[in-house]
């Protein structure tokens, strides 16, 4: 098990810095110039501005002073506010962001869920076709175009919640039911197929041949082990979920690292743009290395590579 977690979190830690390396050449292949959008400038100012960023060095150098950086947490200065550095726009957007992704989660988990086990109990019946209906949808619609319709319907024309805003509850309800539908679809959709897989095995039928009741192999059997696929991809479905709600934050208002990346983009931002891409990254890549560390203890069954069998 040491032997499996040490040789995941090596190649973890190898596609981080790939992450980070081909961000930094994509980045600065892009033609054009960070200041271009401050107007026209004296000479002696623009050679200070790029010095100053370290700009006007070889980008091999730039590349490993940035690497320098990153060891000590530090993702550098913002080039359009320079009182403002990449750490300050982390430190006050992320826990806006994380907080609308883990609520949008737990609503799409727990309801994921429900709609994937009575969909697989009710097989080609209508429970089925409906829930199997709002999946497609969730899955169809993006989280923008759904959002749109929600601040059209519950916010303009019904008035039941605020938008535009971040200062209470009711402000995150709105864009955490955008982020949640599409994940909500996809967990129902996997726990209807687990389910109706393992409701099939034998072990199942010889639960039922014991005399247990519907529910206790339900409960006991079936969901505990047509879970586990849900568990593999939760890591990745969280992460994209934090890291995907861009366009949501921008549409709804709402101050999280969506609103700065966008506004790094717009602005040739290099060190906003570098920052939070890598820093994105890193979340998504340790969310999968402990799934996978779990994953070995949630199912006793598999054995990881150099285990006894």
């Amino acid at each position: 098990m040491l032997r499996y977690s040490l040789n995941r979190l090596f190649w973890a830690i190898i596609t981080i810095w790939a992450v980070i390396t081909i961000t930094f050449i994509v980045m600065h292949s892009i033609p054009g110039n960070p200041f271009a959008k401050e107007g026209p400038m004296p000479k002696a100012v623009y050679d200070n501005l790029q010095a100053y960023y370290n700009l006007d060095k070889p980008k091999v150098v730039q590349y490993f002073l940035y690497l320098k950086g990153l060891l000590h947490f530090d993702f550098g200065p913002s080039l359009k506010s320079q009182s403002i550095t990449v750490n300050d726009y982390i430190r006050t957007g992320f826990p806006i962001s994380l907080h609308l992704g883990l609520q949008a989660m737990a609503i799409a988990i727990p309801f994921g869920l429900i709609f994937g086990v009575v969909a697989s109990l009710f097989k080609n019946r209508w429970p089925d076709y409906v829930s199997m209906i709002l999946a497609i949808i969730g899955i169809s619609v993006p989280s923008f175009i759904l959002a749109t319709v929600l601040i059209n319907y519950f916010a303009v024309e019904w008035k039941l919640f605020p938008v535009a805003t971040w200062k209470s509850w009711a402000h995150t309800v709105l864009p955490s039911i955008s982020l949640a539908l599409s994940p909500m679809a996809f967990i129902a959709r996997l726990m209807r197929s687990s389910m109706l897989e393992v409701m099939g095995q034998d072990y199942i039928l010889t639960a039922k041949a014991k005399g247990l009741g519907k529910s206790m192999v339900i409960i006991k059997h079936a969901i505990r082990n047509a879970i586990l696929p849900v568990v593999t991809v939760l890591g990745i479905l969280i992460a994209n979920v934090v890291t995907g709600s861009f366009i949501v934050e921008s549409i709804f208002g709402i101050p999280g690292m969506g609103e700065m990346f966008v506004k790094g983009i717009f602005n040739r931002d290099y060190p906003v743009i570098l920052g939070s891409t890598v820093f994105y990254s890193v979340i998504l890549i340790l969310l999968i290395f402990i799934v996978d560390i779990a994953y070995t203890w949630i199912d006793p069954r598999i054995k990881v590579s150099g285990e006894s069998k």
